[in-house]
Formats: C-alpha cells, structure tokens, sequence
C-alpha cells in the first residue's frame, strides 16, 4: 500500500501513481496536463436534457469502494489491489470522493478522486447506464463551483473529456496553478 502522506504530497506536487502491467507502481507528470477549466466547462444539450430530467440520483461518497472495483473492472486498467487499498485509506481519512449516479437504488455510474485544497484530482470514471458517468461529470463540476475551487485535474486529455472543453496547459502552468489551488482552505464535503 502506498503511504497516505506520500500520495498527498505526490498530487500536491503535480505527480499521480499508476500500476503498470506487471503490478509495480510508477508515478507521472503528464507535460502537456489536462485540465477541465470549471469556468468553461462545456455542457451538451443532450446532457443538460437527462440531468434536467433528473433521471438520476447524485450522492456522495456512499460506494466509494465500489466506484473504484467499478472503474478498476476493464480488461485494460491501471488501477490494481494496491490503488485500490490506498486509496480506499484516503477516503477513509477524508481526501478521496467518489460522485455516484444512481438510478433505481442502483449504481448507475460515477467518479472517484482526489480533493486538496482547491484542488480536485479527477481519477477515473464507470457507467453501467448511459450518460450516468457525465452526470456525475456535471454534478462534480457543480459541487467544486459551489465550493469555489479552482482547479480539476483530468490528467491526460481524452476525446470524451474534450467535449466538455477540458483543454492541455504546459506543465509550468500547471503546477503554478496547482501550487495556489491545494493551498485553498476549500472543504469537498462538510464536517
């Protein structure tokens, strides 16, 4: 398991660790990052239909174990046992979130990450049901603008992210941005 303190400082100096094929942990930097600017977020219309529907259920941090065996179970992942045990202990001492969709008292879909700061670290996502991964998407983006943080970290720029006008910036900026961020007195959930 990776020590809490060492992820914490890792995501605090703009590095995330990953497993790797044959089990063993390696930590990167992506340069370009990812980011999903919260003042610029892009919301397709067929989105804004289902989440004005309300056809789903966003809750907090209620299967946060399971979001993570969720997004673990592709054939291709680099989330192991030992992510998962670590992070699992972050969630349990208040850093790792999970936004869950839910429909018919069912998991639906959803996202974990990482909160320091004004700083979210988005780190994977899963859907059982359609769009139920971009609700939880525009419920996580609502809830850090409601929180005033001023930065989520998508990482790697995907074609799916990008249509929500997530965008790369040069490390350099990144890590200036991410510097001011994780030094916000900013709370993901209440006490």
């Amino acid at each position: 398991m990776i020590d809490p303190e060492v992820l914490l400082q890792g995501y605090r100096l703009g590095v995330f660790p990953m497993a790797m094929d044959d089990g063993e942990i390696e930590w990167f930097s992506p340069d370009p990052r990812a980011i999903l600017p919260l003042d610029k977020f892009h919301i397709p219309r067929t989105l804004d239909r289902v989440f004005r529907k309300k056809s789903f259920e966003i809750r907090i941090n209620v299967s946060f174990a399971e979001v993570m065996q969720q997004c673990a179970g592709r054939p291709e992942t680099w989330i192991n046992d030992e992510i998962i045990e670590s992070y699992m202990r972050l969630h349990r001492l208040g850093h790792a979130h999970s936004v869950e969709a839910w429909q018919n008292d069912e998991l639906a879909g959803g996202l974990y990450g990482i909160a320091i700061g004004g700083a979210f670290f988005g780190e994977s996502m899963f859907h059982h049901v359609r769009d139920a991964s971009k609700v939880a998407l525009l419920a996580l983006v609502e809830r850090l603008r409601e929180r005033r943080f001023t930065l989520l970290d998508t990482q790697w720029l995907t074609p799916h992210l990008q249509k929500f006008g997530a965008i790369e910036i040069p490390r350099h900026h990144y890590l200036h941005r991410l510097a001011s961020a994780v030094n916000l007195p900013r709370k993901f959930i209440d006490d």
